[in-house]
């Protein structure tokens, strides 16, 4: 690994074209105000830094993915606090969502409340077999805050999305499988490993290119279809203004790897 950064919640490094960021703070890598700030910026600065392509993000150890806020924060009913600490969930975790490349979720264990969220922030999810998952927040006379209605419901439907937070039903990896949760199960273990494949396969793609398509795919979700085919058109001229373009093009006719510029 080629480049390194931690503070005592966030550990980032770098591997190629995939930034790798890994969620410490035992003993369930709870979210803090200062991590929030942090994972916000380091996605911001991802985006500026063109030899980035995807990034992963995990969590320190082997049972806890991240178990979500720690609740000792919410305990005195301050809405002051409430109010700052949703502010700053909802900005790390839209930052996430609007990486320019790809993220994967490697979920290593459980992953609850915010540490769910986090995951339904990425754009891939990758579980082990022995992760649970779960946004109890209606237990503790909470909500899920950092988008997790919104992203849930998105990801497996109204009604698995019920169930999940009116009703409080934690789900087994399997079972999350198989409503469209995650994408794949690996054994424990093995998540990171998995992630980073599919991370690395990601430099084959133009950058420039996945941006676009990701923006595209991602408007879908509140616009309707007829107002985003014109920008389908729109962004597919517009690549003919990058290097990577041209690049794309005759390194395929010439039967070579591209080298992609970002740009």
């Amino acid at each position: 690994m080629s480049e390194s950064k931690s503070n005592p919640s966030i550990e980032l490094t770098t591997e190629g074209h995939v930034a790798i960021l890994t969620m410490s703070n035992p003993p369930a890598n709870t979210w803090t105000k200062d991590t929030l700030v942090d994972l916000k910026n380091t996605v911001n600065e991802l985006n500026n830094n063109k030899n980035i392509y995807a990034l992963v993000l995990t969590g320190e150890g082997e049972k806890f993915f991240s178990a979500g806020a720690d609740l000792n924060v919410f305990a005195g009913g301050d809405k002051g606090v409430a109010a700052d600490m949703s502010r700053v969930f909802g900005e790390a975790f839209e930052a996430l969502t609007n990486f320019r490349g790809v993220s994967v979720a490697a979920i290593n264990g459980y992953a609850m409340g915010g540490g769910l969220e986090v995951a339904l922030a990425c754009d891939v999810r990758i579980a082990e077999e022995q992760a649970q998952m779960a946004l109890p927040e209606a237990k503790v006379g909470l909500l899920p805050c950092a988008g997790g209605t919104q992203n849930l419901a998105w990801l497996v439907g109204e009604g698995w999305a019920k169930r999940m937070i009116l009703c409080g039903e934690r789900l087994k990896a399997d079972k999350a499988l198989q409503i469209g949760l995650v994408e794949e199960v690996v054994p424990q273990g093995e998540s990171f490993a998995a992630a980073l494949k599919l991370a690395n396969q990601v430099a084959d793609q133009s950058p420039t290119s996945v941006a676009a398509c990701k923006t595209l795919i991602q408007k879908g979700r509140h616009q309707p279809m007829a107002s985003v085919l014109p920008l389908e058109r729109e962004l597919f001229v517009g690549l003919f203004d990058t290097e990577d373009q041209q690049e794309g093009v005759n390194a395929f006719l010439e039967k070579r790897r591209a080298n992609w510029v970002n740009g």
